[in-house]
């Protein structure tokens, strides 16, 4: 949440409340958002492997940073598609197209996911 009144001084008063807000979101996106879900059992499932399957720590953090941002970017799209179903159900062309590019922008990560999976696994099998 923004500061209420100007811009406050940071410290670890502030630090706590940016916390708490950022645990709220992640609790909000894995009540209402199946999607979320299932990229989270996905990540339980895959970051293991990644690190066992990492040859050095670049390998590693290619594996599990890849799934790591494909979560951030589905809370930013379920953030976006929230704000839009604020405003009302009824169909709008800019809402949709909105819609479509966060979903969009998702299937981008999972893509890069797989390419950065498979240059980096592919040659151990070849």
């Amino acid at each position: 949440m923004a500061d209420e009144v100007g811009h406050l001084p940071r410290g670890p008063g502030r630090i706590l409340k940016a916390t708490v807000w950022s645990v709220q979101g992640l609790r909000a996106a894995w009540l209402h958002e199946s999607s979320f879900r299932l990229e989270v059992y996905l990540f339980v499932v895959l970051a293991p492997l990644g690190a066992w399957l990492g040859g050095n720590g670049v390998e590693r953090a290619l594996l599990i940073g890849s799934m790591l941002l494909v979560l951030a970017v589905e809370l930013l799209n379920s953030a976006i598609e929230a704000v839009i179903e604020r405003y009302g159900a009824e169909h709008h062309e800019l809402a949709g197209r909105a819609k479509d590019m966060g979903s969009a922008a998702v299937f981008v990560l999972m893509m890069n996911v797989l390419l950065c999976w498979g240059l980096i696994l592919a040659p151990r099998w070849t």
